[in-house]
């Protein structure tokens, strides 16, 4: 007898992505669009002081810091916007 198992990867929500970002980086401000439907593939706006004189990379860490379970599954692609706050108001 041959037993498969598998486990069902619950889709997320873009709120759900909100709260977990704005738990680990208190003061941002954050904007997330799922980009296909499918509720894997997303797209982050993320405007922190926090982010101020950080690098791109090190700004993205902290994201992803904060997605760790969730990127190991639900989500699938997330594409990164991470702005201080002097950076957004200059768009």
């Amino acid at each position: 007898m041959v037993i498969i198992k598998s486990e069902l990867k619950t889709m997320m929500e873009p709120e759900e992505i909100v709260s977990k970002i704005q738990a680990a980086i208190a003061d941002a401000q954050v904007r997330v669009v799922d980009l296909t439907g499918t509720r894997d593939h997303f797209e982050a706006t993320v405007i922190s002081p926090s982010f101020d004189g950080l690098m791109p990379i090190k700004r993205h860490r902290m994201v992803y810091a904060a997605l760790a379970e969730e990127m190991k599954g639900p989500i699938h692609a997330l594409a990164l916007k991470t702005l201080t706050p002097d950076e957004w108001d200059a768009q």
